[in-house]
């Protein structure tokens, strides 16, 4: 069974400012409260571990029909052992309306689920659903009870699942971490899809881009103000980094790729990374610096070509400010994917940017004269040098129309902050429809 230590005044005095906040709901096993965390009016659904009637699931509608009419976002701490059986099939019609809700508010104010305690069947699918999940180390997150079913799993139900299958957004030690950090993210973004954006006091990064040393962590720190960064889905999807942080300031979605190859995971996370900045209007700046999408046909059958449509699909649709950074590989799907559809693009000195590896362009354009030569993988390496300078750099994709700006390392950050600076007042609209039909 997930530890209970901390109690619902101790959790919710780590979330509300000051611990200050006003009951909604007091009784039963779900409660409510309003108050202010980080400066942002929200709403707080608490589960008390006890198990959950179709009273309490209406308590939660509620709340969810109240934050939509009021632009508030709603934290829901998830902690029951399951539902009271003597609702009977009421329960099935609760939990229904339930789902309906959290999937009508979903891009109208943000919701935060912070797993505490055990989070099973339904309402692991509502925690799911949520923007950001966050999931205490003492948690249990489930569809199907670990000790009931005939798959053993290592740590199966734990929260180390749960970020290992991409459901966990956030890892926190405990409760009380888990409330906290609850609440500096209700603080980063804003408080409905039509709110502006919290403007925060900044302090500049305390090193500039390396490219020698590129890490996509470092790279994110590089371009963030100081001590900004909160990174979501660490535990998935390894070769591209996420995190909300601020640059100059102001809220913006972070995505950086590592120097490996992205498979169906990488671009499964960037997609739903991406899809929830642009729901609430948060810049994307796209950190490009990778050899490409993995060539894998086990990754292709595991959803590799599905998934990485999926991205393509979510950064073209995306009508939130889009700045990319080409820090160094930015080659062919690559490049189409994350820079293509930016706004703004700036092309670090130093970079490659082309529609095919220069090593494989020269093999084709050169290719009687490299084996015409007394030595080819020395001809290719000359070759495909020349070629990087002279047809993929970063003046040289400025003079195509492939970047719109050259920045040395130094400077890069400042020019991101002038970007989102001029590209603050965007507006776009999209083609009248019910909805796209991108692969999911």
């Amino acid at each position: 069974m997930a530890a209970k230590k901390e109690g619902k005044e101790q959790i919710l005095a780590h979330f509300f400012d000051d611990g200050a906040c006003t009951a909604l709901f007091s009784e039963g096993a779900v409660s409510a409260s309003y108050g202010c965390a980080m400066g942002q009016t929200v709403y707080a659904v608490y589960q008390n571990g006890s198990p959950v009637g179709v009273k309490d699931i209406d308590k939660m509608i509620r709340v969810l029909e109240m934050a939509a009419e009021t632009g508030t976002p709603v934290v829901t701490f998830y902690d029951s052992t399951g539902a009271k059986l003597e609702g009977g099939l009421d329960l099935l019609s609760a939990n229904s309306r339930l789902m309906g809700e959290i999937a009508r508010v979903s891009g109208v104010v943000p919701q935060i689920a912070v797993v505490t305690g055990i989070c099973a069947g339904s309402s692991a699918i509502c925690a799911a659903a949520a923007d950001i999940c966050i999931v205490s180390e003492q948690a249990e997150l489930f569809l199907t009870a670990p000790f009931n079913s005939e798959d053993k799993v290592e740590n199966a139900g734990t929260e180390k699942f749960a970020a290992r299958a991409g459901v966990e957004s956030v890892r926190a030690a405990n409760a009380d971490e888990a409330a906290s950090l609850a609440a500096k993210l209700v603080g980063m973004l804003p408080g409905n899809n039509l709110a502006g954006p919290t403007v925060f006091e900044f302090a500049a990064p305390k090193a500039a881009l390396n490219l020698a040393k590129y890490a996509p962590a470092d790279a994110v720190a590089a371009l963030a103000d100081a001590d900004s960064v909160v990174e979501l889905y660490a535990g998935y999807g390894h070769n591209v980094y996420t995190a909300l942080a601020t640059i100059g300031g102001t809220t913006v979605g972070m995505v950086a790729t590592a120097k490996e190859g992205l498979d169906h995971r990488c671009t499964a996370k960037a997609a739903r990374f991406v899809r929830m900045c642009d729901a609430y209007s948060i810049p994307v700046v796209t950190v490009v610096n990778t050899e490409g999408l993995v060539k894998s046909e086990a990754d292709d059958q595991a959803g590799g070509i599905r998934q990485a449509a999926r991205m393509a699909g979510v950064y073209a649709e995306a009508t939130t400010v889009k700045v990319a950074v080409l820090a160094g590989e930015a080659v062919g799907p690559v490049y189409s994917v994350f820079a293509a559809p930016a706004d703004w693009r700036i092309a670090v000195k130093g970079c490659t940017v082309a529609p095919l590896a220069p090593e494989a362009a020269v093999s084709v354009l050169y290719k009687d004269e490299i084996y015409a030569s007394d030595n080819v993988i020395k001809a290719t390496e000359e070759k495909a040098a020349a070629y990087r300078k002279d047809v993929c750099s970063a003046e040289a994709a400025v003079a195509a129309g492939a970047a719109d700006a050259v920045a040395d390392a130094a400077s890069v950050r400042a020019q991101v902050v002038q970007a989102l600076d001029m590209l603050a007042s965007k507006r776009a609209v999209r083609l009248a429809k019910k909805h796209g039909n991108i692969t999911l």
